[in-house]
């Protein structure tokens, strides 16, 4: 698996909503100006992920974005999938049943995808949002927050 700019930026603007709480609906650009990341760009992925259910979009001069669900209840391997990210290892081969290496190696990259698709859907928006607020603390920062 390899995470794409296109995961990165969406695992950074959900966990920036999660930072923020409840506290109402937040703009792109102010979630693109705290993680640097192109607005223009961010906006299609937000559109991506309201699409999916994981965010709900607010119109109006106080509109933005807002999570659908508590952070407890968004997984990293839901942000990735909503954004098209993928983790499916060799999806075209089917193994040789001649050559018992690539029938091994086959049933290895199987396995190995089961266990990072099972790691990636057990980590929450809220295990990252402590992870952020101990790395703040430990910073002796409180304030801002960039991933």
């Amino acid at each position: 698996m390899k995470l794409t700019t296109r995961g990165h930026y969406s695992v950074k603007a959900l966990l920036d909503l999660a930072m923020l709480g409840s506290s109402g609906p937040v703009s792109v650009r102010a979630i693109a100006s705290r993680q640097n990341i192109p607005a223009p760009y961010l906006e299609k992925l937000l559109i991506e992920m309201r699409r999916r259910g994981l965010v709900i979009s607010v119109r109006g001069s106080q509109g933005g974005y807002k999570l659908a669900y508590p952070p407890a209840q968004i997984s990293l391997g839901q942000i990735l999938e909503a954004v098209g990210e993928t983790i499916e290892p060799l999806s075209n081969h089917q193994p040789d049943a001649e050559q018992i290496e690539d029938w091994v190696t086959f049933t290895l990259w199987n396995r190995l995808h089961e266990k990072l698709k099972e790691a990636l859907y057990s980590i929450s928006l809220e295990d990252l949002y402590y992870d952020a607020l101990s790395w703040q603390a430990a910073q002796g920062e409180s304030a801002s927050f960039v991933v």
